[in-house]
């Protein structure tokens, strides 16, 4: 859905690669894992890798669907990353202005990520943005954990009563434009994410943001 011409009341936001830098805790965090497990990274360790659930990221690295093994590397990046990562976690540049504005402007925020839902919140406290949000859901917020970003964002309308008429998803990845479009959402792509998107590459009714200092006032002149 393209949302010019449209009033825009909410803002739900992707967490990894739109609002937090966290690729270099990530990736330090995988580094850990697979040293103790004395394995070598079947992919290259890069920001291609941030966005997916963990455990799907793990088994592309290891090369193995092996559970135990899983289980071993998981539980070596918590202890890494839940200790050291999520302190050192930067937001990026002009972000912490871009929601203040937002809230300013009296736009509704709400998070949906693929992150784990603990290590949201902390990041968010370190940050300390938990107040700017409404709402904060995350796929393992239920168990079983939920399927996928769409299932995530389904509950999250439902549960929060969104009106997808006036609510915006925005994220860094083709898959968040798609879980949106699922939903009926506007879709706007952080293109200073890790996506790595063209416009070319964009579906005709999304929208495209080439930094964070852009969006209110996209936002505000659709108001």
């Amino acid at each position: 859905m393209n949302m010019q011409n449209h009033l825009i009341s909410t803002a739900v936001f992707d967490f990894d690669g739109t609002l937090i830098d966290s690729a270099p805790g990530i990736l330090a965090g995988f580094a850990a894992a697979l040293q103790a497990a004395e394995l070598t990274p079947c992919v290259p360790l890069s920001d291609s890798l941030i966005g997916p659930p963990l455990n799907e990221t793990l088994m592309r690295l290891s090369g193995s669907e092996d559970v135990e093994l899983i289980a071993y590397l998981t539980e070596q990046f918590k202890q890494y990353y839940d200790s050291t990562g999520v302190v050192t976690t930067p937001a990026y540049p002009y972000v912490e202005a871009m929601l203040e504005q937002l809230l300013t402007a009296g736009v509704e925020l709400h998070i949906a990520t693929n992150k784990r839902l603990a290590v949201t919140h902390a990041i968010l406290d370190h940050l300390g943005w938990r107040d700017y949000f409404v709402s904060v859901y995350a796929l393992d917020m239920v168990a079983p954990r939920l399927a996928n970003k769409p299932a995530l964002l389904a509950k999250q309308i439902a549960e929060q009563g969104l009106d997808i008429t006036n609510t915006i998803y925005i994220g860094d990845k083709y898959e968040d434009g798609e879980a949106a479009t699922a939903n009926q959402l506007g879709f706007y792509y952080a293109a200073w994410g890790y996506g790595g998107l063209q416009r070319a590459q964009m579906e005709t009714d999304w929208n495209w943001l080439d930094c964070p200092s852009a969006f209110p006032s996209v936002m505000v002149s659709q108001r």
